[in-house]
């Protein structure tokens, strides 16, 4: 049920049970994020102990955690896998001034805070956080609890996600599912595993994404690069892959309004092995063969997803192809302490126009644009190519079709050696000539070299900002394996010019 609250969304739910109070703790445990205050409210015997252990031994992983009362010690830490819970206790705080004892300044960046008795520090709370009120509910039996939770400034969006993502796994039949959220991305999506008896399946969670600032031409960078912005791209690729035979996920429950959908869950074996991970070379092998099966078949360009609705693949155009290099200007320049004057960015804007002239020209097909290790999954009970689980292609475009190509073989997540790499680069080719005599290997491989190192380029600036605007430093660690893959494809002769703008201009990231 949503209520109004001031500057707020408010919803109540009615807790039957210990399990019903362990499932809503589960539910608020997949929208928490490094950083939140959750407030806890309730009368004495509410349930605030019962439902502060649920929701720290699901973020633990482990039932068994000791999760005592912090009334005495007022502040009990827990290290989690996503980050470090503070779960204090202010009952015995007789005022807002003794809060600065408590040692909230010392806690680690990101800390998640979960504060019984908030009302002790009215007056110094945020004005970001979701409040939980627990109230018995006598007249409807001993364990019953009443539960409004109610989010304020940032939070409200959030807290609605919440009530309707219970809404939507009741509705899809795995409302009794165990959830428990997935390693993110590098996008604003959040995954959950839902596990039903011997059944799982993926839940993906992704609003549809707001238009940012207008960066050229009126239009926002998302536009002008052609992101998906909604849901509706991810299920007509999922559904056309899975017409070619490939090993999409099966959807199998979706809101195309609230950006929901329920999927095939196609396992967690990857193409790497080891740690770090390296690549497992059949298993890469497998991925090359199935680029190149795709691309040599005839793909439309629009794609339906209902007997109302279709969907067309956006073309990977200059423009967005420009925009991407760019980015290396707008954020690994400025990380490294090395901006440019427009003179310089003027030449490197043509100097990637003209080479990507080819790319422009080149046969086109789908490019699922982020094709590499993170989002294939090895699928051995399966044959041929469709031992490769797709994962994340809502971005796809109509385009060239290197850029897989190069996208796998020089893995930003991933070392992949040089010798490695040309092995693949030659097995592809060797699988599209079998195919297509006519094909042109020397063109290919000038369009595999370009692409590579703009797509280089192109993730140089994505880490960076990462790092600078959304505060994920973990992505700078990549950082020299990726100059080093933009250092081998600016060996390629036709791009001697870029190569020399780059020396001139762009320093190394080892040492930053």
């Amino acid at each position: 049920m949503l209520l109004t609250a001031p500057r707020g969304a408010s919803f109540t739910a009615t807790l039957p049970d210990e399990e019903a109070t362990r499932r809503f703790a589960t539910d608020l445990a997949g929208a928490l994020e490094p950083g939140d205050l959750i407030t806890l409210s309730g009368d004495l015997g509410a349930g605030k102990t019962t439902f502060a252990r649920a929701l720290i031994r699901h973020l633990a992983g482990d039932d068994t955690t000791e999760v005592p009362s912090p009334t005495f010690t007022l502040v009990q830490n827990y290290e989690l896998p996503r980050f470090v819970l503070v779960h204090a206790d202010l009952y015995r705080v007789n005022s807002a001034t003794e809060l600065a004892e408590l040692g909230f300044d010392d806690a680690p960046d990101g800390a998640v805070v979960l504060m019984e008795w908030p009302d002790r520090a009215a007056g110094t709370l945020p004005a970001d956080r979701l409040d939980i009120a627990l109230t018995l509910a006598p007249n409807a039996g001993p364990n019953v609890r009443q539960v409004r939770y109610t989010g304020y400034g940032a939070f409200a969006a959030r807290s609605e996600r919440i009530a309707l993502l219970r809404g939507f796994i009741d509705e899809a039949g795995f409302g009794e599912a165990q959830r428990r959220r997935m390693q993110g991305d590098a996008s604003t999506r959040i995954f959950e595993r839902l596990t039903l008896g011997n059944r799982s399946a993926v839940l993906m969670n992704a609003p549809r994404r707001p238009d940012g600032p207008p960066v050229r031409d009126g239009k926002p960078y998302s536009a002008i690069a052609h992101l998906a912005e909604d849901i509706v791209p991810y299920l007509a690729l999922a559904a056309a892959l899975r017409r070619t035979d490939l090993s999409a996920p099966e959807i199998l429950h979706a809101d195309l309004d609230r950006g929901l959908v329920l999927m095939e869950d196609l396992g967690v074996e990857p193409i790497v092995s080891g740690d770090p991970p390296a690549p497992v070379e059949i298993r890469y092998a497998a991925a090359v063969d199935l680029l190149a099966s795709l691309h040599g078949r005839n793909l439309p360009n629009r794609l339906p997803i209902t007997s109302a609705l279709d969907y067309r693949l956006p073309r990977y155009d200059i423009g967005a192809f420009l925009i991407e290099a760019e980015l290396l200007l707008d954020w690994y320049l400025v990380h490294a302490g090395a901006p440019i004057g427009e003179a310089a960015r003027t030449a490197f804007v043509t100097l990637w126009r003209n080479a990507l002239e080819p790319a422009m020209e080149a046969p086109a097909t789908w490019v699922l644009r982020d094709y590499h290790s993170p989002n294939l999954l090895w699928l051995p009970q399966r044959e041929g190519i469709a031992r490769i689980g797709l994962l994340d292609f809502q971005d796809a475009l109509i385009g060239p079709a290197a850029y897989d190509v190069a996208s796998l073989l020089q893995d930003a997540r991933v070392d992949v050696s040089e010798s490695l790499e040309m092995n693949l680069l030659g097995h592809y080719v060797r699988a599209r000539l079998s195919e297509d005599r006519g094909f042109d290997t020397g063109g290919f491989t000038l369009l595999y070299a370009t692409l590579a190192a703009q797509r280089a380029t192109k993730i140089l600036g994505i880490f960076a900002r990462l790092q600078r605007r959304d505060g994920k430093p973990q992505y700078l660690r990549h950082m020299p394996r990726l100059w080093g893959y933009l250092e081998r494809s600016l060996a390629h002769p036709a791009l001697a010019e870029l190569k020399a703008w780059y020396a001139a201009n762009v320093p190394s990231p080892d040492g930053l």
